[in-house]
């Protein structure tokens, strides 16, 4: 009986997954520093926390911005 193919990431089909800081978030939104991390902090905006390094997926802020786009469309 053989087992079954094991599942493997592939770097030439798969997306990469960008990772932005901080200061290039504050640029996209052009938003403050203060303003981003309440973001943050209030889970609005998703991140990954690296040793002391900050960092979010450029998936989270565009999830956020369709988001934001919704509610502001249903108001």
């Amino acid at each position: 009986m053989t087992s079954p193919p094991h599942a493997t990431l592939r770097p030439e089909t798969e997306p990469a997954l960008e990772l932005l800081t901080v200061p290039q978030v504050m640029a996209r939104l052009q938003l403050g520093r203060s303003a981003v991390y309440d973001l943050l902090r209030t889970r609005q905006l998703a991140s990954i926390t690296l040793g002391r390094a900050r960092r979010i997926p450029a998936h989270a802020l565009t999830d956020f911005i369709r988001i934001r786009l919704e509610q502001e469309a249903a108001a």
